[in-house]
């Protein structure tokens, strides 16, 4: 297992993510806390870009639990089919909204635990809700948070329970609040899956992954300048 970051290189770590994106957000498009709800339950297994696309006219009109129990999951359905797993999402949004309907007066509630109970809404759900609609300081743990604390050494866990709990340990004032912003953002644009642009990445001197990716054109340049010698 990767080694991990020490405290003084986890706050450096954080002190240039936060330097590189001061204000980072999610990119999910919602206009209030039902909606914020609704739309991370619908980005599993899909791309933030996609979940907006499908919800841009959807929440322009259907943005509380009421209003979404009177579309209806066919009515629902029509309007996330791009998304992958529709018809099991559809299923959850419908049951979920009954369900605050019924046992929350139609409104989120601040509770990581009472969100849980919702049809569709998992730890990792229930963390960006939380923290993204409520201000708490929680880590939720997708698949770039996931790699990007592995990668680099910031918090090495075998799943994301175990992530979540290193990351929770480890993260310091005063970058505990939008933490898994800053390794969301970094995982999707710099520390990517398969290619990580290490060339540009702020924290690559920190970072414990090797061998480091060189710039586009580097590989293709060494092997030229190594054919030149041993022709010399």
């Amino acid at each position: 297992m990767t080694s991990k970051l020490s405290p003084e290189e986890v706050s450096e770590f954080y002190r240039r993510l936060a330097d590189r994106t001061p204000n980072p957000e999610t990119e999910l498009d919602y206009v209030n806390d039902y909606t914020l709800l609704v739309a991370v339950v619908l980005s599993a297994q899909a791309t933030d870009a996609g979940v907006n696309l499908a919800t841009r006219k959807l929440f322009a009109t259907v943005n509380t639990p009421e209003a979404m129990v009177a579309l209806g999951e066919e009515g629902l359905k029509a309007h996330i089919k791009t998304i992958g797993l529709f018809n099991t999402k559809a299923k959850n949004v419908i049951a979920l909204s009954q369900a605050l309907i019924a046992d929350h007066g139609s409104q989120v509630p601040a509770d990581r635990d009472a969100l849980q109970t919702l049809p569709g809404v998992g730890r990792k759900t229930a963390n960006v809700v939380m923290n993204c609609a409520f201000g708490a300081e929680t880590f939720a743990v997708d698949t770039h948070v996931f790699r990007v604390s592995n990668r680099t050494g910031l918090a090495p866990g075998k799943d994301v329970d175990a992530v979540e709990a290193i990351l929770d340990a480890a993260t310091p004032q005063p970058w505990r609040r939008d933490a898994h912003h800053y390794l969301i953002l970094h995982g999707r644009y710099v520390c990517k899956a398969k290619k990580p642009e290490c060339w540009r990445c702020v924290v690559a001197d920190i970072c414990r992954y090797e061998p480091k990716t060189p710039p586009p054109g580097g590989d293709a340049e060494a092997k030229v300048i190594a054919a030149k010698r041993g022709r010399s």
